[in-house]
C-alpha cells in the first residue's frame, strides 16, 4: 500500500473532535489495513467525550471500535484475510504470556489493548490493525448493519455466560443500547423477556421491537415478573443500567438458583443484597467483552435478521460531522446506535 492522506477525526479533550489530515499507516508483517466504511458511537467513546478517559486515550486520539470496512492491504505473513473481503475488527489485542492468556481467555488478558482507546481506532479512512483481530464477513452483509457486530458480540457473549435455555424467564434491566441488544438475541435463543426501562423513547424503541416492557418508576418490577412467572421470578437476569436501583432490581426479581450477569460498568461500587444470594442460592456471573465465537455468532444473527438493525440504528453522520453526531448523541432522548460514516458506502 502506498503512502496515502486520509481524513481522520482526533479527540482533543474537552468535548472536541477535529477532523484533519493524517498520514495512513502501512501494515508491516501481521498487520492488515481496513479502508473504514462505517463505525459505531459506543458508551465507552461517550465517557472520552466527557473526558472521564483522558487519562487513558490522552488528548490526540483516534477513537472508534464499533466498525466495518473492507480489507485494503495486508503485511507479511497474512494468510486469514485477503484484499478486498469485507471485515469486521474484534479491537482486542492480548499479550500471550500472562495467566489468562495462558488459561486460554486471552479477551481478558491482564496486559490487554483495547483498539481505538489503547491505541487509534476506526474514525479515520484507514485502519492497521494486528490481522488476528479481524472477521471476515459474508459479501451480502451490508456495512452499515454490520458496524453493530462488535456491540452485538458484547450481548452474545453476555447471553452465552448466561446459559439460557430456550423457555426460560429473563429481565433485561436497562434498555439503551447494549440493553437492547442483549435482549434481542436472548430472545433469539428462546428466552421470554421483559425489558425494565425508564426513559420512555427507549421503551417505545423496544416496544417496536416486540419486547414486552415495564417502567420501574411506574409499575412495581417485582410484582409485574412475578404475575408473569406464577411467583417464580426470572431465570437469568442481566444488569445492564449501571444504576443503584438496577443492582437492588437484579436480586429482587431472580428465581431460585436463578443467573445474575452483571454487564453493567458502574461508576462507583454498588451496594448488592448478599443476603438475597443466600436465600435463592443465586449465581453472579461477570461478563467483559467478548470471544471470537461471539463474533462469530454476531455475523451469523445479523446476517440472519436476529437483530432488526434498521430499528437500532437511529442515526448517521458523516465523519465530517462528528463533532455534531457526538454533540447530538449526548443530549437526544430519542436515539438508539448512532453511525460514523467515515468512507466507502454500504
Amino acid at each position: 500500500m502506498n503512502t496515502e492522506t486520509i481524513s481522520a477525526a482526533f479527540y482533543r479533550g474537552d468535548k472536541t473532535f477535529v477532523v484533519e489530515k493524517a498520514v495512513a499507516v502501512p501494515p508491516v508483517a501481521g498487520e492488515a489495513t481496513v479502508r473504514i466504511a462505517y463505525c459505531g458511537i459506543c458508551g465507552t467513546d461517550m465517557h472520552v467525550y466527557h473526558g472521564n478517559m483522558d487519562a487513558r486515550v490522552g488528548a490526540n486520539r483516534i477513537i472508534g471500535h464499533e466498525m466495518s470496512g473492507v480489507v485494503e492491504a495486508i503485511g507479511e505473513g497474512v494468510s486469514n484475510v485477503a484484499v478486498g473481503q469485507k471485515v469486521v475488527v474484534r479491537p482486542l489485542d492480548h499479550c500471550g504470556n500472562c495467566p489468562a492468556c495462558l488459561s486460554g481467555y486471552a479477551h481478558i488478558c491482564h496486559n490487554l489493548k483495547f483498539l481505538g482507546l489503547d491505541t487509534d481506532g476506526a474514525m479515520q479512512e484507514l485502519w492497521t490493525v494486528p490481522s488476528h483481530t479481524l472477521h471476515i464477513l459474508p459479501d451480502d452483509l451490508r456495512l452499515d448493519h454490520a458496524a453493530l457486530i462488535e456491540p452485538v458480540a458484547v450481548a452474545c457473549h453476555d447471553v452465552r455466560l448466561s446459559d439460557l435455555q430456550a423457555g426460560e424467564n429473563v429481565v433485561v434491566i436497562g434498555g439503551g443500547p447494549i440493553g437492547v441488544l442483549v435482549a434481542m438475541v436472548a430472545r433469539d435463543a428462546g428466552g421470554n423477556v421483559v425489558i425494565s426501562e425508564v426513559n420512555p423513547n427507549r421503551l417505545e424503541i423496544a416496544q417496536s421491537l416486540g419486547f414486552d416492557t415495564v417502567n420501574p418508576i411506574e409499575t412495581d418490577l417485582v410484582n409485574f415478573i412475578n404475575e408473569r412467572t406464577e411467583n417464580k421470578g426470572a431465570d437469568v437476569v442481566f444488569e445492564v443500567s449501571g444504576t443503584q436501583p438496577g443492582v437492588d432490581a437484579m436480586t429482587a426479581v431472580a428465581a431460585t438458583r436463578a443467573r445474575i450477569v452483571m454487564v453493567a460498568i458502574h461508576a462507583q461500587k454498588p451496594t448488592i443484597d448478599l443476603f438475597r444470594f443466600f436465600w435463592r442460592e443465586l449465581k453472579l456471573i461477570g461478563a467483559r467483552v467478548y470471544e471470537p465465537e461471539d463474533y462469530e455468532k454476531a455475523i451469523s444473527i445479523i446476517g440472519s435478521g436476529g437483530i432488526d438493525a434498521d430499528i437500532v440504528v437511529t442515526d448517521v453522520a458523516p465523519l465530517s460531522e462528528i463533532q455534531a453526531a457526538f454533540e447530538a448523541l449526548d443530549t437526544s432522548p430519542t436515539a438508539m446506535k448512532s453511525l460514523i460514516k467515515v468512507g466507502m458506502g454500504a
